[in-house]
């Protein structure tokens, strides 16, 4: 019996090793909260497969939504999305732990040009990762704006929004904006040669005029609805993501519904910005935290979720993997040229902050 015990003991030792480790594994669970719309479904089973770690995924669709749980200093998630501009703010409000460049093998394949322009946001790209990046551009349903404004019609410009005579036409055939006062605000800021990153709050009366203006020719206010509405024939004109109007597109096409749905990058310029995958401080999962974001840095992942959600990606190594459709269009991946007209936005001081927060509860309420 002895004997028997002595060869049992490590079979024993090795079965409970085997039982702790499979418990750990199911007990492993990452939380992430990323944008609507913004991931492809077959990514993320790929992922359980690949780590057996168990993924909660929930969703949000404005930058404000998603500040506004990170601040409460428990927000619940090991990975979170914020945009350029919001992260500078939560960075200095201490929201996030530093990464791990160790646990991240698959930075390599990120393009130093780009990591070099989100450092004007994160100073030595210490806190995130940039998952995608794209502009605000206008989106449009060619045949119906053809039919109230002409062949001439602006479709190229801002014009086509914040003149009174062009969006007044408009309204018949529907028109929504983004609901983000961080890049709608900033945009009528440039179209009145101001500074879209102005520190004046006397600035933001003059955007709230501009826009108060046209008010009343908007259909609604919001960050998501306008893609499914686009691609459904329900609005004609929306200001919005530029990779949002690609999905609307390929919707309209698979839904066979005769609605073409199309995008330019107006000649003034547009907002730049960057979606960065960030790691909160409380964060209870930190080290499959990285896992994961490890995990989108591979090109062979990353390049499919492009052509998914039709936006550019910052894997220098990916961009050949993305879709021609993708890659090749100059509303979504920049000329050089188009590149010179964009600007990326940055924290305002707390008198600007409060005085665009007040400006743009007025412009949505119309008063």
């Amino acid at each position: 019996m002895t004997r028997l015990k002595r060869l049992l003991a490590p079979l024993l030792a090795v079965s409970l090793v085997a039982g702790a480790v499979q418990a750990q594994a199911e007990q492993r669970t990452l939380r992430v909260y990323n944008w609507f719309d913004y991931i492809t479904p077959q990514t993320l089973v790929d992922f359980q497969k690949d780590s057996q770690v168990k993924l909660i995924y929930d969703i949000f669709d404005t930058n404000e939504a998603l500040e506004a749980k990170l601040l409460t200093g428990n927000s619940g998630y090991d990975v979170v999305v914020p945009s350029n501009v919001f992260l500078a703010k939560q960075i200095e409000a201490g929201v996030f732990q530093p990464l791990d460049r160790s646990k991240l093998p698959n930075w390599q394949h990120l393009d130093p040009a780009l990591m070099k322009l989100i450092e004007a946001n994160d100073p030595g790209n210490q806190f995130a990762v940039p998952y995608m990046y794209g502009t605000v551009l206008i989106g449009f349903n060619p045949a119906k704006v053809k039919a109230v404004l002409g062949d001439a019609a602006p479709v190229d410009s801002w014009d086509l929004i914040f003149k009174e005579e062009n969006l007044a036409k408009l309204k018949q055939c529907g028109v929504a904006v983004l609901d983000s006062p961080s890049e709608i605000l900033p945009l009528a800021l440039k179209y009145l040669g101001l500074d879209p990153n102005s520190n004046k709050p006397d600035d933001y009366k003059k955007a709230e005029a501009l826009l108060l203006k046209i008010r009343p020719y908007i259909t609604y206010f919001h960050s998501s609805k306008y893609m499914a509405d686009i691609a459904n024939g329900d609005i004609c004109v929306a200001v919005g993501y530029s990779g949002s109007f690609s999905q609307a597109a390929n919707r309209a096409r698979e839904a066979n519904n005769g609605v073409v749905v199309d995008m330019r990058l107006p000649k003034e310029g547009a907002p730049i910005w960057f979606d960065m995958l960030a790691i909160p401080k409380n964060a209870a999962n930190s080290a499959d935290a990285h896992v994961f974001i490890n995990y989108l840095l591979r090109p062979e992942v990353i390049a499919p979720i492009s052509d998914f959600v039709g936006y550019p990606n910052p894997n220098k190594d990916a961009t050949a993997k993305v879709s021609p459709a993708i890659r090749n269009n100059p509303n979504l991946y920049p000329t050089p040229e188009a590149m010179s007209t964009l600007y990326t936005l940055k924290p305002l001081a707390r008198d600007a902050e409060r005085a665009r927060t007040r400006a743009w509860t007025r412009i949505k309420s119309g008063t």
